[in-house]
């Protein structure tokens, strides 16, 4: 969509209609979470990860030992990419709209969020207040643009092609643990704000006990990788799973910077914000259908997803 034509659709005004509305046109099926069609998209990624991983033990067999240089990075692309769905499914969980049982999503995003380094619970907390207020600029917990005011003084020093380079490096290989970790790009707390600190300004006294829980799914998973490094070696965990989860961190960076950044994106003071209009102010992307696909149309349907974030997947395309 060009520019000009993006900006006349805007919704920089109050929409003429109210999320009743939205829900009153969307057909009833759309609503519907099916626990065995949701669980039937994780069998498929978790086997499309083994399928991608068995078929590493056969690189010995091709007729070069220099088409490895190409087949590597071909798997680590496919799996960073089917990691990514694996990411999908547990933020889905985190918004309930996997299935109806509480328990069991949490149980379920814990699990395969922990297997990718991510504390799920602290997530899933930080995202539902992005949700909450999406393109305010004093609220909102990621995506904000800095006011002038508060630009780094070194950022001048950065604005020129090697600069560009090393930020953007920077942001798609550690961007997602420096937020995790130090709260980078996310909301500004006046103090230290870590997803892996249960004391952290970010979470409400009753949220803290499931932070715990989220810092022991990743230190177990972390745990096993130790494990894994010393029977097999470094340099096959790394190939095997070091260079996807890379792969997966850049494509996450990526994917939700881009629903929230346009330069006709509109984002609100408190004077003029309200949830309808903060929703309404991100972006679909679309990556082509094999992507959009092993993505699981969060990249495509991202505005209906914050409109109504317990629609399942299948169901927002």
């Amino acid at each position: 969509m060009a520019s000009s034509q993006l900006r006349k659709r805007v919704p920089h005004t109050k929409p003429p209609f109210t999320l009743a509305d939205l829900k009153k046109a969307i057909p009833p099926h759309c609503f519907e979470r099916f626990l065995l069609r949701s669980l039937l998209y994780v069998v498929c990624d978790l086997s499309a990860v083994f399928l991608l991983y068995y078929s590493t033990t056969y690189l010995h067999l091709l007729p070069s030992p220099h088409l490895a240089y190409i087949a590597w990075p071909v798997y680590w692309f496919l799996q960073g990419c089917v990691f990514t769905g694996v990411w999908m499914i547990a933020h889905e969980c985190g918004h309930h709209g996997f299935s109806k049982y509480k328990l069991f999503n949490d149980t379920l995003g814990l699990v395969l969020h922990s297997a990718l380094l991510i504390p799920y619970f602290s997530w899933k907390y930080s995202h539902r207040r992005h949700h909450s207020n999406t393109g305010s600029l004093e609220n909102d917990e990621l995506f904000v643009p800095k006011l002038k005011s508060k630009v780094p003084w070194f950022s001048e020093y950065l604005n020129n092609p090697p600069g560009r380079a090393l930020r953007l490096a920077t942001t798609l290989i550690i961007g997602l643990p420096l937020y995790y970790i130090f709260n980078v790009s996310g909301r500004d707390y006046q103090r230290f704000a870590s997803h892996f600190d249960p004391n952290s300004r970010i979470y409400s006294d009753q949220e803290r006990l499931q932070i715990y829980i989220s810092d022991v799914g990743v230190f177990a998973t972390i745990y096993l990788l130790y494990k894994l490094a010393l029977a097999e070696g470094f340099a096959w965990l790394m190939c095997v799973y070091g260079m996807p989860y890379l792969v997966h961190n850049a494509l996450v960076v990526t994917i939700m910077y881009l629903h929230h950044t346009h330069p006709d994106l509109p984002h609100y003071d408190s004077s003029e914000w309200d949830w309808l209009r903060g929703a309404l102010s991100t972006v679909d992307r679309d990556y082509g259908f094999f992507l959009n696909t092993l993505f699981h149309n969060i990249t495509d349907a991202h505005v209906v997803h914050h409109l109504i974030s317990t629609i399942p997947h299948y169901r927002a395309v």
